[in-house]
């Protein structure tokens, strides 16, 4: 009896991880897509409102104001302002199409990593299929985890997403010229490597900051799994040499930067927000512990974007876990390093993702704790567990079982958290039931409360923690606020927001959005006990407040706002008198035009045109704009003659008004 020969299985062996990989994009595509709906929230309001500054994006001159105009970090980030421009070039837009982009972002740094972890497993693994199939679940489990939805569907964080794109592209870029080099194509494989470490770490910095660790990565890929793969020879030294310069010495710089930077911030800077550098150090160990816990312990709902009431480390001793916290730091350090030979992918996800918390967890005094700073350390985090799953020779149907059961677990969290995400006020309830103590997210939670006619529900949420938090204007304001909605402002809300005002630290832009709206509620009457009295009250509180008082950017807000309450009284000499002397804190020629068409536009325009005399008269005065993209920026606006230009226009425009009382004067900008 003949044997049949074996019967061809009906999808070939090297289909499965495409098609594998392209389930797990459909699957992403379908969790991500309920949290398009969603809003713009906090920093995207800082950021996307570019797009409008100097007008629509229609012309070149306008792209490079545009382009130019970042301020993020010194770099300005433009790679991921150009980035918005796929989505409008004019504010205010929709935020629908912003999310999109983000999420096909997502999409694609999903299979870049899929890519690269399939290069790095053929280092362990040349022949066979265990490194494809790693490289297809590991992805997964990035791609698929709740803890990026805060990243992915929060449009301003498209910067921390391009620089991770452009630092995956950089280290494929680096592998394959290591292949390539290994193979003795010595100049293609110098090149491919330069390629990548060179010209994706120069785009992957401009979209963010971090992206300046891509040599520092390539680093660690160089002392974990590229020990396997060693090169001897005129190459080893060429590679080596090649190493030094482009990878070593920028880590190097890095470093040497990273350490200046702390010691400034120590010495100059004693207590940036609530909490001092030395305290910023010891508190970054528990920062990052409760990071990884939230990356091995997945769960749809977290603290968000408000972790202002996370607790500062005032000592090694307070609070307790501080120095266990960062004892297990170091030991997961070390035992990283002391792994990199007989445990290299191990060592591999604890190296690269401590190298790529260096920027943003350590010395650089930025808020204490963000979900997105995981997005691109976490990029090989899981590739052990998918390693180890991968290998079917031992608990075939258990490893089968988890490999199927844990992407799908991923997904679910996910859709839930995305689903919140696309619910603005129950996203903003739920972030307030889980920062109790948060002030931004009480404060953001009542604004919502206010917003759906529960203005006794909102002023129940903001008292207590008012009381706690006295120096807490944001929660001052929207007491305020939703006093008016319960018939008038109390003297008790009244004094709480003098004594915010008096004791607040950097309040950042809220006091002139706030003031900003509060004039035209003031001047309507339609609140009692909200009025210009009480409005000059808690600038005089500010102007007191010792705490502002080296803060150039905000007395010139205070002043900005006193001269608009004088305004308002139609006290215009006193009003030209605060924009003077507003100016006099910050040389701009953008505040200068501003504040002359304030006073034009309410009916004053010589005084207006003495304002713009005076700002001639100081405009040597104006600090030069420190090394980065502000220094570009300003080149660009003088190439395009763009301030002289627009105060000549509105000098035209004020000397009309003077020669005819009844033309309107409005703003440049």
């Amino acid at each position: 009896m003949s044997s049949l020969p074996p019967e061809k299985p009906l999808i070939p062996e090297r289909w499965w991880a495409p098609l594998g990989l392209l389930t797990v994009l459909l699957i992403a595509l379908w969790a991500y897509w309920p949290g398009l709906k969603g809003p713009f929230l906090f920093d995207d309001f800082g950021t996307l409102p570019a797009l409008g500054e100097f007008g629509p994006v229609h012309t070149w001159a306008i792209f490079w104001r545009y382009l130019t105009s970042g301020g993020g970090d010194p770099t300005g980030r433009p790679i991921a302002l150009l980035s918005f421009l796929i989505d409008a070039r004019n504010w205010p837009a929709a935020p629908w199409a912003f999310k999109f982009t983000n999420l096909l972002l997502q999409l694609i740094n999903g299979m870049l990593l899929a890519a690269l972890l399939w290069n790095l497993g053929r280092v362990i693994e040349p022949q066979g299929t265990r490194a494809v199939r790693a490289a297809v679940l590991g992805a997964a489990l990035w791609l698929l985890h709740p803890l990026l939805v805060s990243t992915t569907l929060y449009v301003v964080q498209r910067e921390a997403m391009l620089a991770a794109f452009f630092v995956l592209l950089g280290l494929l870029a680096y592998t394959r010229g290591r292949r390539l080099m290994l193979a003795g194509h010595n100049k293609r494989g110098i090149a491919w490597a330069l390629l990548g470490l060179v010209g994706c770490t120069f785009l992957a910095t401009f979209s963010k900051a971090n992206g300046a660790l891509l040599p520092a990565l390539v680093l660690v890929l160089e002392a974990t799994l590229f020990t396997r793969a060693p090169m001897i020879g005129t190459q080893r030294r060429d590679w080596r040499l090649m190493l030094w310069i482009f990878a070593a010495l920028p880590a190097l710089l890095l470093l040497a930067y990273l350490l200046w930077t702390g010691v400034q911030a120590t010495l100059h800077h004693p207590e940036v927000r609530r909490w001092t550098e030395p305290q910023r150090l010891l508190t970054e160990p528990r920062v990052l512990w409760d990071y990884l816990k939230l990356l091995w312990l997945p769960r749809p709902f977290t603290s968000g974007l408000f972790n202002d009431a996370f607790v500062v480390s005032r000592s090694l001793w307070h609070p307790v876990d501080t120095l266990p916290a960062l004892l297990g730091i170091i030991a997961l350090i070390v035992l990283g390093w002391r792994w990199r030979i007989t445990h290299p992918l191990l060592a591999l996800a604890i190296l690269f993702y401590f190298t790529g918390m260096a920027m943003e967890s350590t010395t650089i005094p930025l808020e204490l704790y963000f979900e997105h700073r995981n997005y691109l350390p976490a990029l090989p985090m899981f590739w052990p567990l998918a390693w180890w799953l991968s290998d079917l020779r031992r608990l075939r149907g258990f490893k089968a079982t988890l490999t199927l059961a844990l992407p799908v677990l991923l997904a679910l969290l996910t859709l839930q958290r995305a689903t919140l995400w696309g619910h603005a006020d129950q996203q903003a309830m739920l972030w307030a039931q889980i920062n109790p103590a948060s002030a931004r997210a009480q404060a953001y939670a009542a604004q919502f409360e206010a917003g759906n006619g529960q203005p006794v529900d909102a002023r129940r949420r903001l008292l207590p923690l008012l009381a706690a938090h006295p120096d807490q204007v944001q929660l001052a304001f929207n007491l305020l606020n939703v006093q008016c909605q319960l018939g008038g402002v109390t003297a008790a809300a009244a004094q709480s927001a003098r004594t915010a005002m008096a004791t607040m630290r950097n309040p950042g832009t809220l006091l002139t959005s706030w003031f900003g709206r509060a004039l035209g509620v003031a001047q309507a009457g339609h609140c009692p006990g909200f009025d210009l009295p009480l409005l000059q009250s808690l600038v005089d509180a500010g102007l007191g407040n010792a705490r502002l008082r080296s803060n150039h950017g905000r007395q010139q807000d205070l002043y900005y706002i006193d001269g608009q309450i004088a305004l308002a009284r139609g006290a215009a000499a006193a009003a030209q008198g605060d924009f003077e002397r507003a100016l006099g804190f910050d040389v701009r020629p953008g505040f200068a035009a501003e504040a002359a068409a304030q006073l034009g536009s309410a009916g004053h325009p010589r005084r207006a045109l003495a304002l713009l005399d005076r700002y001639q008269q100081v405009a040597a005065q104006a600090p030069a704009p420190g090394l980065g993209m502000g220094m570009i920026h300003a080149w660009v606006l003088r190439e395009q003659d763009y301030w002289p230009r627009e105060l000549e226009h509105l000098r035209a425009a004020l000397a009309a008004a003077t020669a005819r009382p009844d033309v309107h004067v409005h703003s440049t900008q």
